[in-house]
């Protein structure tokens, strides 16, 4: 039951999505976004956006921490290329990493599908825009959250010493809760966009532990197997 504890995981959020896409698309709907946009859950989304306001300030502190987070991502993609030209195969790059750099596909085919579909416009036309941008989900917050998640459960396979991959990890999960809380104090979107990132950030960040833990577990039945029969021919 616990090796599927991250497949459960990934389905209740992909449920709880689902129900939030649908009501922010049929429930209490009204034109209160910036040229008579329209928003599901207004009442809900009007409150959180007037008790918050417009920040700027926030606005370009998590803009920071996604570059942290891009710059992150290419840390981790270089050690993947460094791996592959040294072994000479793309087979035989550690399989984390080539889940990972599938994990970042993942993440970039659901801005595009986002961006298509549109299910909501931003609470505010930002600066050198003439016209709403599309809000939901909030794509920076998915991006924070998946990469710094996904750097967290990898850093001890990098880094051995434990105290300084335990502080990498608290800065990743700082950095995961800086944007999430900053993004909404920012006022560039409504409370449903940081809701929306953060079930499918949940989601993926929940497969990628499964994927990664089958892994692991195979690498040590693998282990275990070889050191029996080395084991067997001594006895021999």
């Amino acid at each position: 039951m616990k090796e599927k504890t991250g497949l459960i995981t990934t389905g209740v959020s992909c449920v709880f999505l689902a129900v939030l896409i649908f009501m922010v698309c049929c429930v209490d709907v009204e034109s209160i976004g910036p040229e008579g946009t329209s928003i599901g859950l207004s009442h809900l989304n009007r409150f959180v956006f007037e008790l918050t306001g417009v920040n700027m300030l926030w606005y370009n502190i998590t803009d920071w921490l996604g570059i942290a987070a891009i710059l992150t991502a290419f840390i981790f993609a270089v050690t993947g290329f460094v791996q592959m030209i040294k072994r000479r195969s793309l087979f035989k790059v550690d399989r984390e990493l080539l889940a990972l750099g599938g994990l970042y596909l993942v993440v970039i085919g659901v801005y595009i599908l986002f961006e298509k579909v549109i299910v909501n416009y931003r609470p505010v036309i930002m600066p050198g825009c003439t016209q709403p941008e599309a809000s939901f989900p909030s794509s920076h917050t998915m991006l924070v959250c998946v990469i710094m998640g996904s750097a967290a459960m990898l850093i001890g396979k990098y880094i051995r010493c434990g105290a300084p991959g335990r502080a990498l990890q608290v800065i990743c999960y700082v950095m995961i809760g800086i944007t999430v809380l900053g993004r909404l104090l920012s006022g560039v979107h409504w409370f449903t966009d940081i809701m929306g990132g953060i079930l499918i950030s949940i989601a993926l960040l929940s497969i990628y532990k499964e994927v990664i833990g089958c892994f692991r577990r195979r690498a040590a039945y693998d282990q275990k197997t070889s050191e029996e029969e080395n084991k067997q021919e001594d006895q021999v």
